[in-house]
């Protein structure tokens, strides 16, 4: 059965990284998760200063890129971990602190080219499940499967609460909705790369939608391009 490169994007909180870490366990691919990517070099511009009052210091970021280097080591339950200049930073990533800021660097230019140029090498060889928000718009756009997740403002928000709560962070659901409607409208805005649903892509609403059933969904949509 040949490998196909799968291209996951949609909002927030959608379970996109759920599902391409799912896909990828069960087909034997490569997992690239581009949100850490983002999150990372945010982590980097709030340890450096670039960040104040929510307002990004373009220019310092900017000359600052040529330092940052990211990379993905698999665990012991053989997850992806993120590291940015040989630091693991799995656990800082996922703040709320990081997602307030994660959309506003996200539309810097420069960031995006040098991450979509690093995300592009990684996927170049097939074999390969990618999630994000331009996937398969900008990064992937010959994947064989595109996919565009989306589900129940209300219900992303719940899922997200309840993560940030297993990790020990208390946030309000209000609090939670809000940022997710916010990073919408960044995301979905930005010249750079918008969030944007390729003509091409299978929409995957689960908001009704169990992991396991979404799963068998998307197993059938892959089969279909592999054994074509």
């Amino acid at each position: 059965m040949k490998k196909i490169s799968i291209a996951i994007d949609g909002y927030s909180s959608c379970g996109k990284s759920t599902l391409a870490k799912q896909l990828a366990k069960q087909l034997g691919y490569v997992y690239v998760d581009t949100g850490a990517m983002y999150r990372a070099v945010t982590l980097f511009a709030m340890q450096n200063n670039f960040i104040n009052d929510g307002e990004v210091n373009t220019e310092h970021l900017v000359e600052s890129l040529p330092e940052i280097s990211i990379h993905f080591e698999l665990n012991e339950e053989n997850h992806p971990v993120t590291y940015l200049n040989q630091k693991k930073v799995e656990a800082e990533i996922r703040t709320m602190e990081v997602s307030n800021n994660v959309s506003k660097v996200g539309t810097i230019k420069e960031v995006r080219q040098k991450l979509v140029f690093l995300q592009q090498q990684m996927g170049a060889k097939g074999g390969v499940v990618m999630d994000g928000r331009d996937i398969g718009t900008v990064v992937m756009p010959e994947a064989e499967l595109k996919i565009f997740m989306t589900a129940d403002n209300n219900v992303r928000a719940k899922r997200r609460w309840l993560e940030l709560k297993e990790k020990g962070q208390e946030e309000t659901i209000e609090s939670v909705l809000e940022n997710l409607k916010h990073r919408d409208n960044i995301d979905s805005t930005r010249a750079e790369s918008p969030l944007t649903q390729a003509n091409d892509a299978l929409v995957l609403d689960n908001t009704n939608l169990s992991r396991d059933e979404q799963l068998k969904l998307v197993l059938k949509w892959v089969k279909e391009r592999t054994s074509a």
